[in-house]
């Protein structure tokens, strides 16, 4: 049980790292722009570009505090465990992103 709570914490962890560039857009309030008007792009590089930002904004939704995010981050960052969870979210997003560009066939 403790394992499986270590590696959830690792996982919130590794998805704010994702979000550090992100930090000082957190929502005041203000109405939200439009930032996924699609999912579709011209190539699969495109595609994983797409696939961060999605993880990115997961994170920027769920923990807008930029305080926690620079608390934190000397953690995450150095925990090679964290960072694998990371890339693993960013390869569900990509999945996404792939199929719905019929992977660019």
């Amino acid at each position: 049980m403790t394992h499986l709570i270590k590696r959830q914490s690792l996982m919130v962890l590794a998805a704010l790292l994702l979000a550090f560039p992100l930090a000082g857009h957190a929502e005041d309030g203000k109405k939200s722009e439009v930032w996924l008007p699609s999912l579709i792009t011209e190539t699969p590089q495109q595609g994983f570009e797409l696939a961060i930002k999605l993880s990115r904004m997961g994170v920027k939704s769920t923990q807008s505090s930029k305080e926690v995010l620079f608390r934190e981050r000397a953690e995450y960052s150095q925990d090679g465990e964290a960072l694998i969870h990371a890339s693993e979210v960013i390869a569900v997003h990509f999945q996404t992103v792939a199929a719905a560009n019929n992977y660019w066939q």
